[in-house]
């Protein structure tokens, strides 16, 4: 007689609560790292104005976050995603702020030289920039690498390292750097953002780890809610803690207290100021028009007002002042003034008085040939070299009276009037570097002249409607490798910058002395004063004669009723020659502004001006994206607190039976609101397009293309899922057949194809082994089987009541014990069956 083993004792195992899904430790990770970046980088705002920059690096978050889930999703090692990302980075800055990129995005040698010249340009605007400084697109595109990069970086020791903890150094420095710049506190809601995202980036890792270990129950740790979010309390109570302790006990890093607390921060001086560089390309960028000076005393005189000179030209730059303004000196301008040249003191003076509004500078403008200046601090000092009073640190400038001779020469007497050069500072006529084509083309517009005077006046004519020149506010598309030559051969549009700095270096071609003048137009008259804007601010050209000192020409053909031409380049009838006059075109006063050299803080960013020939950006992609946006989030938010809701309601003890789960559960198969994901994520895609639209519509068409071609057979698979799952809801006529071509092809994209030669029960076992079902996964399959079996062998209808419920368990338990990879996410492979 045999003995038999007595049976093994069973304990049930309680139904473990479910886990959250695969894509939470794929998807999220990188959403909270990019959002983390973002977030730290509104700090922004206290060094550069108005929020256009913020649309640059969203689009650069999302692309870059994207870039690195979509090759990780292929298994791709860590330098190859990052070097991906980097690339992504260099094809959008390309796109967004130069216009030399083949395909106008892809980076070639002329493309980088652009950005070169971009970068350099913003160096310059920061080194003599006041914050918050105006977000010009020098400025925009190094923003936009800067956080960029650091995006990349947040990105992998967030998401490829494991380490979120080591991205608060990184966000710490992005804090940094404003904070040490800007004038002003920075507003405490940035500081909140930052903090907010950086937990919640802990606290996504922290979640990740507790729950799961290599998609198992991370061992000898708890599930319940309490302690999961342990973490995110602790870090949340500190956030709180710091913001308060901080607020009470100091002002430092954050503008004022908190709402509601008494108190303000320390506010800083607004303004404007003008720039010591004229720029050889770009886009004009004014901004609002604000007032900056009120002018008593001028009259009906239509004058421009000098603010500073600059002596020194760089190739493919532009002027700027030698050594950067370094060797610069001058006497107390509130003493007596030394004689300016061609001035001897015995003509008539004028007293003007000059009341700054919105100022903030280190410069002070000025008419004519000062005598007296009268109402300033000792700190303020006059060169009498480069016509200029200014101070060491930029301030709000007082109210001042300036006694200055405003005497116009005669076209005879700056004939008979050339410099002796030996006497002009060297600074002001060497030039090195200049095209051949420039000099022979100035050579040829002055070689008939035999005075200075009559070669200015040549080369002043020279840039008129007639010979193809136009004011825009942007310039022509780069044609040549040296900026100026192609301004003056090919482009022939430009703002006033581009016109003083081609013609001074075109007179220092020709030996005669020059510099380029930085100030304003004549104004607008207001009672009894000049009102003098931001949208006056002007460039032109001074050259020097030895008797009469500087003298202006302005070579900017503006059409706006701005132009300022003196009696000496005014129609001349008694005279034949033909370059004595430049047509000054009386069309209708435009909008257009006159120069491109005004910083206004308090402006939006990326605001071209009001262009007159030039149309302005179109806004509806931008405004188009923020609508469709709004949308995909508030649908985003209904999904996720709906499938939390859900979640809730099948893990209550009350909602075990079948009867249960079906209502609160399955049947929400056949409600419109089980297609909010696909329709929230369509609406993603289709703002993100917009988005980058606004930037460039090659960079538009290369998002939708990379996410048409990332994106489509995942969508094509979750509309078969969920037409599938409505049948099976709706206990159609087809929902037995319905579930089991969806579990042949859940199995599919998981790589186990099911043959259709097997049979129903085969399948099973298949589908049992390979995938390890539990206890769960294997009584709601074997329900299915049966389900199955009876619709399509037996002529008694089969209990469909079950099914629903019995499919459910089955995918739970898939997901549970075959999670799905992101590359058979993407790229399913039961598209490849044909099976509807």
């Amino acid at each position: 007689m045999t003995a038999t083993a007595p049976p093994r004792p069973h304990t049930p195992r309680p139904r473990p609560e479910a886990p959250p899904p695969v894509w939470t430790s794929s998807v999220l990770a990188p959403v909270a790292a990019g959002l983390a970046t973002l977030f730290a980088s509104t700090s922004l705002t206290g060094v550069v104005s108005g929020w256009a920059w913020f649309g640059y690096l969203l689009v650069a978050v999302v692309l870059i976050a994207s870039t690195g889930l979509a090759l990780r999703s292929l298994r791709a090692p860590t330098i190859v995603v990052g070097l991906a990302q980097l690339l992504v980075l260099l094809f959008l800055i390309t796109g967004a702020f130069t216009t030399s990129g083949i395909l106008k995005i892809i980076p070639g040698p002329d493309a980088l030289e652009e950005l070169r010249g971009v970068l350099a340009a913003a160096a310059e605007q920061i080194r003599v920039g006041l914050p918050p400084v105006e977000g010009t697109p020098p400025i925009l595109c190094l923003v936009t690498i800067a956080i960029g990069l650091v995006a990349v970086l947040v990105d992998t020791l967030a998401v490829a390292a494991a380490a979120p903890a080591a991205t608060g150094l990184v966000l710490l420095c992005v804090y940094a750097v404003p904070a040490a710049l800007a004038e002003d506190m920075l507003p405490w809601w940035t500081f909140l953002l930052g903090a907010a995202a950086f937990a919640a980036l802990l606290a996504v890792d922290g979640n990740h780890r507790h729950r799961r270990w290599r998609n198992r129950e991370a061992p000898g740790l708890g599930n319940s809610a309490s302690t999961l979010s342990a973490p995110v309390g602790v870090v949340a109570a500190a956030i709180a803690m710091g913001l308060v302790i901080g607020t009470a006990v100091t002002g430092i890093g954050t503008v004022g207290k908190l709402p509601g607390a008494e108190g303000t921060g320390r506010g800083g001086a607004g303004g404007f100021g003008v720039e010591p560089f004229t720029q050889l390309r770009g886009l004009l960028d004014q901004g609002e028009n604000v007032e900056l000076f009120k002018v008593y005393g001028m009259g009906a005189d239509k004058r421009l007002l000098r603010a500073f000179t600059l002596d020194t030209y760089t190739p493919n730059k532009g002027w700027g002042l030698a050594q950067n303004g370094r060797a610069q000196q001058g006497v107390q301008a509130n003493k007596g003034l030394p004689p300016a040249p061609g001035d001897d003191g015995a003509g008539p003076a004028r007293d003007i008085r000059i009341e700054p509004t919105n100022w903030v500078d280190n410069w002070l403008p000025i008419y004519g040939a000062p005598r007296s200046i009268n109402g300033l601090a000792d700190n303020w000092l006059y060169d009498p070299v480069g016509g200029a009073v200014f101070t060491t640190t930029k301030q709000n400038a007082p109210a001042y009276t300036e006694t200055a001779s405003i005497k116009e020469p005669s076209k005879d007497e700056l004939r008979l009037d050339d410099p002796r050069l030996a006497e002009v500072p060297q600074q002001f006529v060497q030039v090195d570097r200049v095209d051949p084509r420039v000099a022979a083309k100035a050579k040829q517009l002055t070689e008939n002249e035999s005075n200075n005077f009559d070669k200015a006046q040549a080369i002043w004519s020279f840039f008129t409607a007639q010979n193809g020149f136009v004011y825009d506010t942007k310039t022509a598309d780069a044609t040549d490798s040296d900026a100026l030559a192609d301004f003056i051969l090919n482009g022939k549009r430009g703002f006033c910058e581009q016109y003083a700095s081609a013609m001074a270096v075109m007179l220092r071609s020709v030996g005669i002395p020059s510099r380029v003048a930085i100030g304003f137009t004549s104004g607008t008259p207001k009672g009894d004063y000049l009102s003098i804007s931001s949208e006056d601010a002007h460039a032109w050209v001074e050259v020097y004669f030895q008797t009469k000192g500087w003298v202006s020409f302005d070579p900017t053909p503006l059409l706006d009723g701005r132009a300022v031409v003196p009696p000496y380049l005014q129609t001349d009838t008694s005279s034949s020659a033909t370059n004595d006059t430049q047509e000054v075109p009386s069309a209708p006063a435009s909008s257009a502004p006159a120069t491109g050299t005004p910083r206004d803080p308090g402006a939006d960013l990326g605001a071209d001006g009001d262009g007159g020939q030039q149309e302005e950006e179109p806004l509806w992609p931008a405004i188009l994206a923020g609508i469709l946006g709004g949308l995909a989030a508030a649908l985003t938010v209904v999904a996720i607190v709906r499938s939390r809701l859900r979640h809730r309601a099948l893990m209550r003890p009350g909602a075990s039976s079948a009867a249960d789960r079906e209502d609160n559960g399955f049947l929400d198969n056949q409600n419109v609101t089980n297609w909010l994901p696909l329709i929230a994520i369509g609406l993603w895609v289709a703002a993100f397009a917009f988005l980058a639209a606004w930037v460039s519509w090659w960079f538009a068409l290369a998002l939708v293309v990379v996410l048409g071609v990332l994106g489509t057979p995942t969508t094509i698979r979750e509309i078969k899922r969920r037409l599938r799952l409505q049948k099976i809801a709706s206990h159609s006529p087809a929902a037995a057949d319905a579930a089991w071509r969806e579990l042949m092809d859940e199995c599919a994209d998981r790589g186990l194809p099911l043959s259709d030669g097997d049979t129903v029960r085969v399948a099973g076992r298949k589908v049992v082994e390979k995938h390890r079902l539990d206890e769960e996964g294997r009584t709601g399959l074997r329900t299915v089987i049966g389900v199955v079996e009876k619709s399509w062998y037996s002529d008694t209808p089969a209990d469909d009541q079950e099914l629903g419920p019995a499919f459910d368990e089955v995918r739970k338990s898939l997901k549970r014990n075959a999670p799905m990879s992101w590359k058979g996410r993407l790229f399913p492979r039961s598209l490849r069956r044909g099976k509807k």
